[in-house]
């Protein structure tokens, strides 16, 4: 029998408590079948003065071989949350802001209203975590020419890395060694039949819709989680009503039904890495 502690119940009490602020005018939902499921569901929506609205078609995506996790992003959390680690490829859940992009292409940055930074052999996303730039974007003043250097340069010459959008998981007030770095949207591999390392993946158009789409003005926010999590958390959180296409569409995902949504569960570990995800 589970014992509800004051500091537990006061920590759940603030979970749900939590609602999307209201100058977040644009979501991208992601909903995936279970904690184990690899594939999901993504749906972007607009808030108006009717509330959420629906823009555009589902977006099927992949995410970590391993499925979920709890993550660290805006929303608060709770004692019984389990927790990413580097290397147990699992995506983050949770509700995480989005700012920036990064490719390879001068021409993204007249393409999209995200921060973006075109990506050079000086360009690094640390994923060491012993270092203390751990999950921070690092840009050199040199050639890279050290050991370190050269194992955190980001992609250059990978087309699943041609665009990436950072989702902050990890990243605020100041990232946690060892809890998960480099999580982002980018384009799939072999067209969606692999997994990534904790990455959310889709096909090249759907992250350039992204791309094009997101703006930092409207404050969006990704927001990943088991249907069911999701369902539960919905009204409290203040999120759209999920449609129901987009919601059958997650529940017929592969994965299985065990939960790895709160401490104690079972599972490999992993990351959603610059160079491998």
């Amino acid at each position: 029998m589970s014992v509800v502690t004051p500091n537990s119940a006061a920590s759940a009490a603030k979970a749900m408590a939590w609602r999307v602020p209201a100058a977040t005018t644009q979501l991208v939902v992601g909903t995936a079948a279970s904690w184990d499921s690899s594939e999901a569901t993504l749906q972007r929506y607009v808030r108006g003065g009717k509330g959420w609205r629906a823009i555009g078609a589902p977006i099927s995506a992949r995410l970590g071989a391993n499925g979920l996790v709890w993550g660290r992003g805006v929303n608060p959390r709770t004692d019984d949350m389990s927790d990413k680690s580097e290397g147990d490829d699992r995506s983050p859940a949770g509700v995480f802001a989005i700012r920036r992009s990064f490719g390879y292409a001068t021409e993204w940055k007249n393409r999209t209203k995200l921060q973006y930074t075109k990506v050079t052999k000086r360009d690094l996303f640390v994923e060491d975590p012993e270092s203390p730039l751990y999950n921070t974007y690092v840009h050199l003043d040199h050639d890279p020419n050290t050991a370190f250097e050269n194992e955190q340069q980001m992609n250059q010459d990978d087309p699943a890395h041609r665009l990436k959008i950072v989702f902050e998981h990890n990243t605020e007030p100041s990232p946690v060694p060892g809890k998960g770095s480099a999580i982002l949207f980018h384009i799939w591999r072999s067209g969606g039949t692999k997994t990534t390392a904790g990455c959310t993946a889709a096909s090249a158009n759907s992250i350039e819709t992204l791309m094009t789409w997101l703006d930092p003005i409207k404050q969006p926010l990704y927001v990943l989680l088991p249907v069911d999590e999701y369902k539960s958390r919905r009204a409290a959180w203040g999120l759209p009503v999920i449609d129901p296409v987009a919601s059958a569409s997650s529940t017929g995902s592969t994965g299985s039904t065990r939960s790895t949504g709160s401490t104690g569960s079972t599972g490999s570990t992993g990351d959603a890495s610059a160079t491998s995800g």
